[in-house]
């Protein structure tokens, strides 16, 4: 009898899905008495994770309502303070149709306080009348004495506007601004004095200088009356209100605070989410905080906007008072509206990142149209060699890289916008599509001689 042959060999493919098999096995009974084991420590384990989430809570919170005072500082700092920004802020106003109607007619005013037209008027007829003029034609010229009045006021209001609305007035009104600047800061920090003051609750501008520019136009158009014009001290009030006491005390709390105080809200916020148990949720919840912080601005702005206009006086146009509003707060309101569209493009991207079947989905459908458009490259003769591979063993840190470039460009942007938010994030978006496009997962090298086509097919 012949010898009975040996059991065949398995071939690997079986060897390796038996050699996993076991392994599976095996996680399962660990996972089997991990599980039981388990419920000897479940009285203690939730405790410390349960404070961990109210601290970060906290943090967010707090960094999330710090994030508005925190935007009201820096334009405090940056808006009022500085000169330049501040007459930045305030030129435009020279070009604003209803201001330059309101300024025309307080300057006119003052005109006519030391040029009385109709005693001048009544002085010119007795004197025709002295000199023989007769009776019947001094009684017409009488007649006349009103459409005189009112002439000789419309050719000084015209003039007066023509002033104003001149560029040498938009010069004299950026120049004028600028020298006042101390004396705004002054107001606003309790001092007095100079071309721009507060007394009794009211906020002034000097217009002196704007009416000796009128009283030589005047002069020079032959009206010679006006050179009886002296150096008048005339006020233009911006503002009326006992509340200006209170912003001067806000002023100077937003002001100390104006380098510090975005600081302090960045720092709770990210030591909010380092905190937090789950870093993308913290991150969620800190931008949609940052963007209601925001919101709760604009809206402070909305009424704190028909409050200033009630407490201006009846001298100024209501009109008038509302331009010079949204003027001086436009600055601020495109700070807050740049820091709203940040924090939602920092929850959109915690979101995204998250495992929601939303966020999946989409991930997956840029990945694919990523790996398209690679493969349609390789097919058509691009190769990225080396670079491909080393880029996929870096793909984290990369993308770590280009998140904070974009967040540096734009803490260190003068005066970001909302549109350079957005403009910042598609970059950014753009060059984490590049990353994964470059990135290629280096495949197994092929033993000498292999053949290079499809593998031939199982007998």
């Amino acid at each position: 009898m012949s010898e009975p042959s040996a059991p065949a060999a398995r071939p690997p493919q079986e060897q390796e899905v038996a050699r996993l098999n076991a392994r599976i096995a095996s996680l399962e009974q660990e996972l089997a008495t991990a599980r039981a084991t388990a419920p000897a420590d479940t009285t203690r384990a939730p405790r410390p994770g349960r404070w961990r989430a109210w601290v970060a809570g906290l943090l967010i919170v707090v960094g999330s309502l710090l994030a508005p005072l925190s935007v009201l500082a820096v334009w405090a700092n940056r808006e009022v303070s500085d000169t330049s920004r501040y007459v930045e802020t305030v030129a435009p106003l020279a070009h604003d149709p209803d201001v330059q109607a309101a300024v025309t007619d307080a300057v006119t005013r003052q005109v006519f306080t030391h040029v009385d037209v109709p005693a001048l008027t009544t002085q010119l007829l007795d004197a025709l009348q002295a000199r023989g003029v007769p009776p019947e034609l001094t009684t017409r010229l009488h007649a006349l004495e009103g459409p005189i009045n009112n002439g000789v006021q419309g050719f000084v209001h015209d003039q007066v506007a023509k002033v104003v609305a001149s560029p040498a007035f938009a010069q004299a009104w950026t120049q004028a601004n600028r020298v006042a600047h101390e004396q705004m800061v002054n107001v606003l920090t309790g001092k007095q004095g100079g071309a721009v003051s507060s007394k009794n609750g009211q906020v002034t501008v000097n217009l002196g200088p704007f009416v000796n520019e009128v009283k030589n136009r005047l002069v020079a158009q032959g009206f010679t009356v006006a050179s009886n014009i002296p150096a008048v001290n005339a006020s233009f009030t911006v503002f009326q209100s006992q509340g200006v006491t209170k912003a001067q005390g806000i002023y100077s709390l937003l002001n100390t605070l104006g380098v510090w105080l975005p600081i302090i809200a960045l720092v709770l916020l990210a030591i909010g989410i380092y905190v937090a148990g789950n870093h993308r949720r913290a991150t969620l919840a800190s931008g949609l905080g940052v963007a209601g912080g925001m919101l709760l601005l604009g809206l402070g702005l909305a009424i704190v906007r028909p409050l200033y206009l009630d407490a201006v006086p009846s001298t100024l146009p209501h009109d008038a008072a509302a331009a010079i509003f949204d003027t001086v707060v436009r600055f601020l309101r495109t700070s807050l509206r740049a820091v709203l569209v940040a924090g939602l493009v920092v929850a959109l991207a915690a979101f995204m990142s998250g495992g929601s079947v939303t966020a999946v989905s989409t991930r997956r459908a840029l990945v694919r149209g990523i790996g398209w458009l690679r493969g349609g490259a390789e097919s058509a003769g691009l190769r990225t060699g080396r670079f491909g591979p080393w880029v996929w063993d870096h793909k984290r840190w990369l993308r770590v890289a280009t998140v904070a470039a974009g967040a540096v460009a734009l803490i260190f942007w003068t005066q970001p916008t909302a549109g350079v938010v957005v403009l910042l994030a598609v970059l950014v978006l753009l060059v984490l599509a590049v990353i994964e496009f470059l990135g290629r997962p280096p495949g197994p090298a092929a033993p000498p001689g292999a053949h290079a086509g499809p593998p031939p097919s199982p007998a």
